[in-house]
């Protein structure tokens, strides 16, 4: 009976003891459920939510690039897409093949879409082509309901109004390289659109904006459920050019007959860029949906370059458009004087070499004027090798040639202006004087791109070292703006000298005998002054200036002189200035009078009737602009030559 106590005692304690330990258990899993329940409600509440709610970055508006008053030269329009979700697809590859019975679909499309299907998640989107038309999208709307996963999409893309008519100044926006991402979140999303080149470029951080945010709630797999809220992104600020839309438009269909061209319009008083042409050009809005390596082949190898910016950076032989620099050079330094009388017999000798003059026959007796009238080069030879070539490298410089301008936007270049010290530095080999007389011609090594011959002009005229500008000071339009534009420095050129350059500049275009006297403006009003330019890209032979010089559609596109016109309007009180160079001098094989001067002419005809400074504060202009620089009473024709 003892023993039986003893088993019936030990039972109870070992069931008491379990009752404990189960109650201790108890009450710990009780105390944990508390702090989780209770103590820590919010915390883990959190952490659920973060889970379950996702925050989506959206790309914002991209800002407009508009004219100097206000007409949109870049925007944005709706883009429509369609897409498709591969888990929802089930045969991708069949459904991507089945679209593209519907719509053109191109092979380099097909396969980026399968080989994104295998780096991404399932239920990720891919677009299989974008910029539909509205016939493409009915058609897969139609078909829709038999193309599981498929959907159309809405979003923005650039959009350049006026085509190709601006696309190298404006530039163009493409996708975010590799080694373009710096960390900013904004640059990862897949549609992201950066600034290449142009405006775009030099712009984007004022374009690009700010993103916006979307909360979505998403499931266990991370698909989206539901959009919770949004916030619009921030849309990137306008930039605005003082470009003339219209104008920029006349200047462009103006040129649009020559093969290779560049043309450049400036307000001479205030620097603003009015229209800046480089032909042939190229789509921006294709860069912006993605070229196909057809169209970058295409586009990389015609030889008249379509996608270098001829405007800033193709550099030429200014020919005789450099003359007036010649001249200034000698009067400032007292090597000519306006009446020194030079002889042309159509030839000029120094040693042993003779340079020859573009007339045979010779020019006869010669003074300043007549010299840049009728672009004699013998008188030119002769007034170089007396200045020398320091004198005028420094008068080039200080025109505006030998290094970028600083124009605003990139890949610009410096064009080359020749000296001593320069040669012996590069080459090792000493300047020589036959040198000298070459590059009083505007031919050798001195070459300059369309905006710097614009630039010498508007300094010509104003007498100040007058900076290209393409944006409006504080970004507004003319009609609202009240700033004054910059007081450019001055020249430090004696106007006498200037003013004499200039009167042989409107002989040029005016006067009978003058070089372009064919392209004037007849409207006294409205007159034009230049000087015409026709540079050589190969040697002449001595056969050749025998039996006589190939010219025009005789010799290959590639190997005909560039044709140059430099110009300034009106000549009564001269506010715009037009520089045009015709690649090859066009289809026609012409000189400078011939092809290049009748661009101006017309162009500065439209910029007058036009006068895009029309709703120019005066206060604008007050600062910026010097005493009108008189012109000396216009000369008899008495030296034809």
């Amino acid at each position: 009976m003892s023993r039986e106590n003893n088993r019936q005692k030990l039972l109870t304690r070992r069931a008491a003891l379990l009752a404990g330990a189960q109650a201790v258990l108890g009450g710990a899993l009780a105390g944990r459920m508390y702090q989780l329940q209770i103590l820590d409600r919010d915390k883990y509440a959190l952490m659920a939510e973060e889970n379950r709610i996702n925050l989506r970055l959206l790309a914002p508006p991209r800002g407009k690039i508009l004219d100097r008053f206000g007409v949109a030269l870049a925007d944005n329009r709706p883009n429509y897409r369609v897409v498709v979700v591969p888990e929802q697809a089930g045969n991708l590859e069949a459904t991507v093949a089945a679209i593209g019975k519907l719509i053109e679909v191109a092979e380099a499309d097909h396969h980026r879409i399968l080989r994104d299907a295998q780096r991404k998640h399932t239920f990720v989107p891919l677009v299989v082509r974008a910029n539909l038309t509205w016939e493409e999208m009915a058609r897969i709307e139609v078909a829709m309901p038999e193309l599981p996963g498929v959907s159309i999409e809405q979003g923005l893309i650039r959009d350049y109004p006026y085509g190709t008519g601006a696309s190298h100044m404006l530039g163009y926006v493409a996708a975010v390289s590799e080694k373009e991402l710096t960390g900013d979140p904004l640059l990862e999303l897949p549609d992201f659109r950066i600034g290449k080149s142009g405006v775009e470029k030099a712009q984007d951080l004022q374009l690009r904006g700010g993103a916006g945010t979307s909360q979505v709630e998403v499931n266990a797999y991370g698909r989206i459920v539901r959009e919770i809220a949004a916030t619009p992104g921030q849309p990137g600020r306008d930039v605005v050019l003082g470009i003339d839309a219209a104008l920029q438009d006349f200047a462009v269909k103006r040129c649009a007959a020559e093969a290779s061209l560049s043309c450049v319009v400036l307000d001479a008083l205030t620097g603003d860029v009015l229209a800046m042409v480089s032909s042939p050009s190229f789509d921006p809005t294709q860069f912006a949906t993605g070229l196909t390596p057809a169209l970058w082949q295409e586009l990389s190898t015609d030889p008249r370059n379509p996608l270098t910016d001829k405007a800033i950076a193709g550099v030429y032989p200014p020919g005789s458009t450099f003359k007036p620099v010649v001249a200034l050079a000698a009067l400032e330094a007292g090597a000519i004087t306006p009446d020194v009388s030079f002889s042309c017999p159509g030839y000029f000798s120094l040693g042993n070499a003779t340079f020859h003059c573009w007339r045979k026959e010779g020019h006869g007796a010669l003074r300043l004027h007549d010299g840049i009238k009728k672009s004699c080069d013998v008188y030119f030879y002769e007034t170089a090798r007396r200045v020398g070539i320091d004198r005028i490298a420094g008068m080039a410089r200080k025109l505006g040639f030998g290094s970028p301008i600083g124009v605003d936007i990139p890949g610009e270049r410096a064009g080359t202006i020749p000296d001593r010290e320069r040669q012996l530095a590069l080459t090792g080999v000493a300047w020589q004087p036959g040198e000298t007389l070459i590059a009083g011609i505007g031919q050798g090594s001195v070459t300059a791109t369309p905006l710097q011959l614009a630039t010498m002009v508007a300094r010509l005229v104003t007498g100040r070292a007058v900076i290209p500008r393409l944006w409006r000071p504080e970004g507004r339009l003319i009609a609202e703006s009240a700033a004054k534009a910059s007081a450019f420095a001055d020249l430090g050129v004696n106007p006498r000298w200037l003013a004499l350059v200039l009167d042989g500049m409107n002989a040029v275009v005016n006067e009978q005998g003058g070089t372009a006297y064919a392209a004037r403006i007849t409207d006294p009003a409205m007159a034009m002054g230049g000087k015409s330019g026709t540079s050589q890209v190969r040697r002449i032979s001595q056969a050749e200036r025998e039996h006589g010089i190939r010219k025009g559609t005789a010799v290959p596109w590639k190997e005909r002189d560039h044709a140059l016109f430099v110009s300034f309007a009106p000549v009564s009180a001269p506010r715009y200035v037009c520089a045009v160079v015709v690649e090859h001098g066009g289809e026609s094989g012409g000189g400078g009078s011939a092809v290049a001067a009748p661009i101006c002419r017309d162009i500065l005809l439209e910029t007058q009737k036009r006068d895009p400074a029309r709703r120019v504060p005066q206060s604008e202009v007050a600062e910026a602009a010097p005493a009108a620089l008189p012109l000396p009473a216009p000369h008899s024709d008495h030296h034809h030559g």
